[in-house]
């Protein structure tokens, strides 16, 4: 089966991914069967550290290119592999796919038909993890996809290193970042958080995790469908529903 898709820059750091994996293992505990990894780049190390974190019964990671396959077989084992595949997910049927900086080089009018193409091959009740953060995974934004299209949008930036909400703009899936504009959602979103980050500044002596829940109450009580309990918000996340 030929790959589909394009080659990715490849950059990646240890640690990148982390707050991915982590939401991930929070939220579907109950589809780390077979899970794959698309475009883990250059270095598999993303790739073996969702295998540790998530603990499933098997891990495949997917590259393009052929050299990166090559060079990931030292770290292979049983249950950790690593093959050549694109957006047909090598014909393989998972639980759950983490695509992560994969689409951000695409143009916007490729991706739902990436979506399609990789939601298809899921296996039933299967779910697509797909977004993008910085470099050092300390913004990050994904989007939770099943076959019939995306069910939520989740925000997770390290409170430690938060100058204002406003940065997560940057990092936006790909679905998104052309959409921050005014007159779409996604821009009324961040910029009502961004407004009530600024608003509970006095309660910036506190630390920076009381404000940013304090932050995300007050753009749930402005009306937007807020998941989650103050509990995950505590760990610099925001999910909401994709209506």
């Amino acid at each position: 089966m030929k790959p589909v898709g394009e080659i990715t820059r490849g950059t990646t750091n240890p640690n990148r991914l982390r707050r991915f994996d982590r939401w991930i293992a929070w939220r579907y505990p109950d589809r780390l069967g077979l899970v794959v990894d698309l475009g883990y780049g250059a270095s598999p190390v993303t790739t073996v550290e969702m295998h540790r974190r998530l603990r499933p019964s098997r891990t495949v990671g997917l590259e393009i290119d052929p050299f990166r396959v090559l060079a990931a077989q030292p770290f292979a084992r049983p249950d950790l592999e690593f093959r050549r595949g694109g957006f047909e997910l090598a014909g393989l049927r998972p639980t759950l796919v983490r695509a992560c900086n994969v689409l951000r080089q695409y143009d916007e009018g490729a991706v739902r038909d990436a979506w399609r193409q990789m939601t298809a091959a899921l296996a039933p009740g299967g779910v697509l993890v797909e977004g993008t953060c910085d470099e050092l995974g300390r913004v990050c934004a994904w989007l939770a996809v099943t076959p019939a299209g995306p069910e939520s949008l989740t925000f997770s930036v390290s409170l430690a290193h938060l100058e204002r909400p406003a940065v997560i703009a940057e990092r936006l899936p790909k679905a998104l970042i052309h959409r921050n504009v005014h007159g779409e959602r996604v821009h009324d979103l961040l910029a009502a958080l961004d407004d009530a980050w600024l608003a509970a500044a006095p309660y910036k002596a506190f630390g920076a995790r009381d404000r940013w829940v304090r932050s995300v109450a007050a753009v749930r009580d402005a009306g937007w469908l807020v998941r989650d309990r103050p509990g995950r918000w505590r760990l610099g996340e925001l999910t909401l529903d994709w209506p």
